[in-house]
């Protein structure tokens, strides 16, 4: 069975049955979630070698946009979760890769920083380094934000991260986050890991319901500290910027345009929006009428 005959066959029997629920009441949607795990479609960018799809951002694009027509707060959780996917694809483990293409593993991003932590938008430009032309049109507020004040501190082969992380997509419901902090030794910066949802001293608080779309469970994540092991590291330390720069902004950047063909267009003027695609994106929609042929 094809991935698009699968999707079609989940937006029809799960996702659209589920979607007014979803919009109205903010439930996650954990059914949605799951029969996506159980379809190969949570690893669909997975290698193939370690049982994945073997597909690339053009079909985690077309599962977006059909998914976005039926339920945004699905589409919201597949956006952050087929960006991190391919940052751990690049430089996760085979373990781990495997789970996600087996579909029992939920991804989500960790970047943004809360504003209370923030440095102020000046302060962040005096340290960013320009991005290159091939990147965008010199040093972007993507790049100025990319400067983290989450602390990692090393201990044998522990790390503990120190973090208030802000609009965090599927918040408490996935299984793991590609969270940013400080290096642990490079001058400057940012070093990325993989975090385990389930971690001790991982706190979700309260929900806010103005953050992304309903039932996408966007909240803030903290950490006071939490602890992984160093292997959890994502790349070289220090060199997370470059990831972010050419991997998640290009995925997220892509998967965002894809769901707003569908939505109503939104302002897109706060510097944290270009690393979490599911803020300021209009109130929850009903489902369309109508599903989009495969």
């Amino acid at each position: 069975m094809s991935y698009r005959t699968a999707l079609t066959e989940i937006l029809t029997g799960v996702v659209g049955p589920a979607a007014e629920a979803t919009a109205l009441q903010g439930r996650f949607p954990r059914g949605a979630v799951t029969a996506l795990g159980r379809a190969g479609l949570l690893g669909l960018t997975v290698s193939t070698e370690l049982g994945g799809g073997g597909q690339g951002l053009p079909a985690a694009v077309d599962v977006v946009a059909r998914t976005a027509r039926v339920c945004p707060a699905t589409a919201a959780v597949l956006r952050s979760h087929y960006t991190a996917v391919a940052v751990i694809e690049a430089y996760g483990g085979p373990w781990l890769r495997a789970e996600i293409a087996a579909g029992r593993h939920l991804a989500s991003l960790a970047l943004a920083e809360s504003e209370a932590e923030a440095e102020s938008e000046s302060e962040l430009g005096a340290h960013a380094e320009p991005a290159s032309e091939a990147e965008g049109d010199g040093p972007t507020a993507e790049t100025q934000f990319l400067v983290p004040r989450s602390v990692a501190t090393r201990s044998g082969e522990v790390v503990a991260l120190r973090a208030r992380k802000q609009r965090v997509v599927a918040a408490g419901e996935a299984d793991l986050y590609v969270w940013s902090s400080r290096p642990l030794t490079a001058p400057d910066g940012l070093t990325l890991w993989t975090v385990p949802a389930h971690a001790p001293d991982l706190f979700v608080p309260a929900r806010p319901g103005a953050a992304g779309p309903r039932g996408s469970a966007t909240s803030t994540v903290f950490a006071d500290p939490v602890l992984v092991p160093a292997e959890a590291m994502l790349g070289v330390d220090g060199r997370g910027l470059d990831i972010v720069l050419r991997t998640v902004l290009p995925w997220l950047l892509e998967l965002r345009a894809a769901a707003e063909t569908h939505r109503p267009p939104a302002p897109d003027t706060a510097i944290d929006q270009a690393l979490d695609p599911a803020l300021d994106l209009g109130s929850a929609r009903r489902p369309a009428d109508s599903l989009a042929a495969s």
